[in-house]
């Protein structure tokens, strides 16, 4: 599963890709196009960093029910000679 969530700058518009697991209160991260401070707080009035939080948030869980469930079965694979 991809554990990155798509944010929006709220500065230049630009998308880009952060991980899931670090988008939590408190973090802070540079836009890469325009160099802006994004502050992510689930208290924030910016829609962009609402929406980024609240996606992954599920993503977080999604991630922890999947660890949950235990590892996944291994693949057998054909053996293939040559």
């Amino acid at each position: 599963m991809d554990d990155s969530v798509q944010v929006y700058c709220t500065r230049c518009r630009n998308v880009f890709r952060d991980r899931a697991r670090r988008l939590q209160n408190g973090y802070s991260r540079q836009c890469p196009c325009c160099e802006v401070v994004l502050f992510f707080e689930e208290t924030s009035p910016d829609k962009n960093i609402k929406r980024a939080m609240t996606s992954a948030r599920g993503v977080r869980k999604a991630l922890r029910e999947e660890e949950m469930a235990g590892p996944p079965k291994a693949v057998r694979g054909t053996r293939r000679s040559y």
